[in-house]
């Protein structure tokens, strides 16, 4: 088991900030009898690589920084992790032994994971791929297993028939998987469970058509969870908005983007709105031209509305103050930015 003793000195939940996970992938790439399979096997802690497994010492090797101070206070929990990943592939050849699989190559994943919410909820996920593909998932709340195809019905059957198979793998979700977890938020809760503000940018595209799109970019925030959402005359506006998806950045940190189709009239009564744990309170941004001259100084580039960000700009991200405006100045290199 799991060292705890620091969980037990440092109530953890009360001081999460946002949701935190843990990943960890295996693969298996299966070929002849006389091949040797290809094992690869990395843990994400929120996103980020925090090791892997060296198939020559056959041991889990931290990648961060911090993870070193876990791995020598509590080294029998790298010996436990290294024989449990080890035996993984012996899993394997039960796996495929069971099912109906034709001769070539082939590849076994397996995605083990679990979250934790800052308001305590704990979830997870225990599901297997079979050549890129989905093909059978633990239920939780069942304690099922859940088929993809006609395929894994075998494998349904035959774990069905063993109930521990699904309460065993239940098991390591709701109390190793969360307890690692938690030696992660301890061990690392400099980097884990730090607080970075986003920095945020408003584009503009001209449609063919005469209409315009307004494309809000965040980028550069840490934790994961933020709000964000175009809001016109002051209304949350979710006619004609699109959003793309909050992904991983190589420096630990976050990026999003929402944008809207909207008449070029009306360009002045939307705002993009967002909201996030490292922000002293919620940014206001809208778009404005390119070159224009306020106040007889020329701001460019323009990232945000004067009006709004006369009184707003936040102490910990510098700010120029041109007579009637204010422009942003990013601390990072905008991901996907638009012209």
């Amino acid at each position: 088991t799991l060292t705890l003793d620091c969980l037990l000195l440092t109530p953890l939940t009360p001081f999460l900030r946002g949701s935190h996970s843990l990943r960890i992938f295996y693969t298996l790439v299966m070929g002849s009898s006389q091949d040797v399979p290809h094992y690869i096997v990395v843990a994400y802690v929120d996103d980020q690589l925090a090791a892997h497994f060296d198939s020559h010492t056959r041991r889990m090797l931290p990648q961060m920084a911090w993870l070193h101070n876990m791995k020598e206070e509590d080294s029998h929990f790298w010996d436990l992790t290294s024989r449990r990943v080890t035996d993984s592939p012996r899993e394997c050849v039960s796996f495929c032994s069971v099912s109906i699989f034709s001769a070539g190559f082939h590849s076994w994943q397996r995605v083990i994971g679990c979250d934790l919410r800052k308001d305590g909820h704990r979830s997870g996920v225990y599901q297997y791929g079979y050549d890129g593909e989905d093909f059978i998932s633990l239920d939780q709340k069942t304690l099922t297993w859940t088929a993809v195809d006609i395929r894994a019905q075998v494998t349904k059957r035959r774990w069905e028939a063993e109930p521990f198979i699904a309460q065993s793998r239940n098991n390591f979700l709701e109390m190793e998987c969360i307890e690692l977890l938690q030696n992660c938020m301890v061990y690392g809760k400099d980097y884990l469970l730090r607080k970075e503000p986003p920095v945020v940018k408003v584009t503009r595209r001209i449609q063919y058509s005469g209409m315009e799109t307004l494309v809000c970019q965040v980028y550069g925030f840490y934790p994961k969870e933020m709000d964000a959402t175009w809001r016109k005359d002051g209304e949350v506006w979710e006619q004609d908005t699109f959003r793309g998806g909050v992904l991983p950045n190589s420096d630990g940190t976050y990026h999003a983007w929402l944008s809207i189709e909207i008449d070029p009239n009306e360009r002045d009564r939307y705002r993009c709105y967002v909201d996030h744990a490292g922000l002293p309170e919620p940014l206001i941004l809208a778009w404005a031209e390119p070159g224009k001259r306020m106040g007889g100084k020329r701001v460019s580039p323009p990232e945000c509305d004067a009006a709004v960000w006369k009184q707003k700009c936040i102490p910990c991200i510098p700010c120029k103050d041109y007579t009637n405006r204010l422009e942003f100045l990013p601390r990072k290199t905008p991901i996907g930015e638009h012209d």
